[in-house]
């Protein structure tokens, strides 16, 4: 090699590696990932101000409700009736129907949609889940209105079959909105949850089938444990949803409020009774239109507080993987 190229190559060779890194950097600034940042950093605030807005709109006509009804007589006691003319405001019949139907929607929903997602994890091929996973999934895009007349047509028939306890079309009971409810929000406990399992890295996998564990073993002593936080957020998340669902309970469970814990009968929840009294006669500003924010601003507590407990349950079991 003659003397040219060799000083050439010496002087790139005693160049500091950190110098044209530097000069990129501060003759291109990344407006593009700043402005991306932008956009993320005001999606997040659009969650923040819908709730502040959510909160600001049951504020003001909640505090009018209970300057005239007492929070004694709102929550203790069993009579509801706001719209009639001798107005009863004990709202533990709506509580009562609302918990009886997501009761029965999350003892359908949590293992049948924790089985499919153990399934669709551990058992299923890949070609199997391509096809399985989209398929469960279409149950969430069906409008709940066609769930609810699913429910008053078909469920409840049979239910009268087995046991004999209503007649006629205009039969309704908590039992038969509670399954298709459950049945409803099976793909959002199954999908969450087989998320969560498919985290679990797969040297855990492999170091308890090196020992002589079957694919059961794997999926109840390592699997689940593993992905426990992810899957109490879809079980979390699934009993929101179950909570706050109206069409199903408004079509298949009935609109008068029931105090009783028996499934069989018709029972009003509070997502029924909002959307009916919404769309009803209820003059704005008076008391029974106050109600309908009364019950709302319980719902939403009641919802936020569940949240606030799946949160401090997810964090105890959070499992962290390098």
């Amino acid at each position: 090699m003659t003397a040219a190229p060799l000083a050439a190559v010496n002087t790139l060779a005693n160049l500091p590696p950190s110098t044209p890194t530097r000069t990129l950097q501060r003759s291109r600034p990344r407006h593009g990932e700043r402005a991306i940042r932008l956009l993320l950093a005001l999606s997040a605030l659009v969650s923040v101000a819908t709730t502040v807005g959510v909160v600001i709109a049951l504020a003001g006509p909640t505090l009018e409700f209970f300057q005239t009804v007492s929070l004694a007589e709102f929550l203790g006691t069993a009579e509801w009736a706001p719209l009639f003319a001798d107005a009863r405001f004990g709202v533990l019949p709506l509580v009562t129907g609302t918990l009886v139907v997501t009761v029965i929607a999350v003892t359908v929903a949590m293992p049948l949609g924790l089985g499919a997602a153990v399934y669709l994890s551990e058992y299923a091929g890949e070609r199997s889940r391509k096809v399985l996973k989209p398929v469960l999934e279409v149950l969430a895009g069906i409008p709940t209105v066609v769930f609810g007349f699913f429910a008053l047509t078909a469920v409840t028939p049979f239910l009268q079959a087995i046991w004999p306890v209503g007649e006629g079309p205009g039969f309704r009971s908590a039992l038969s909105a509670g399954l298709v409810m459950g049945i409803m929000i099976i793909p959002t406990i199954a999908s969450l949850s087989e998320d969560a399992m498919s985290a679990v890295p797969r040297s855990l996998r492999e170091g308890a089938y090196a020992l002589g564990s079957s694919k059961m073993q794997v999926a109840q002593r390592i699997v689940v444990p593993a992905a426990l936080s992810g899957i109490v957020a879809a079980f979390v998340l699934g009993i929101s949803r179950a909570v706050g669902e109206t069409m199903i309970v408004a079509i298949a469970a009935g609109g008068t409020p029931n105090l009783t814990l028996n499934p069989l009968e018709g029972m009003q929840t509070m997502t029924a009774f909002i959307a009916a009294a919404g769309i009803g006669d209820a003059s704005t500003g008076s008391i029974g239109y106050q109600t309908i924010f009364a019950v709302g601003s319980l719902l939403f507590v009641m919802t936020l507080l569940m949240n606030l407990l799946s949160i401090r349950l997810v964090g105890k079991y959070r499992e962290v993987y390098e």
